[in-house]
């Protein structure tokens, strides 16, 4: 899934975060449990919880998507 729209309904800073995501060409779906996780090509996936209760719970996974989309060595499942 290639649009963070598919998700559902999302509050607004998670659904920014996906769309944030999705311009960096990450791929953003749900896991069974309910939590948002970005997978991209050569890349670790990245999760976050749906609902979380930390208040810096994005801007950490935003910190994460960022830092992976700089490095220049991308990781390469064998």
């Amino acid at each position: 899934m290639n649009s963070a729209i598919a998700l559902g309904k999302l509050k607004k800073p998670l659904q920014e975060l996906a769309d944030f995501a999705v311009g960096l060409g990450w791929q953003v779906s749900r896991t069974r449990g309910g939590h948002i996780r970005f997978t991209k090509e050569g890349y670790p996936p990245i999760y976050t919880s749906s609902t979380p209760s930390d208040p810096r719970a994005g801007l950490n996974a935003r910190a994460l998507l960022r830092r992976a989309a700089s490095r220049s060595v991308r990781r390469v499942s064998p």
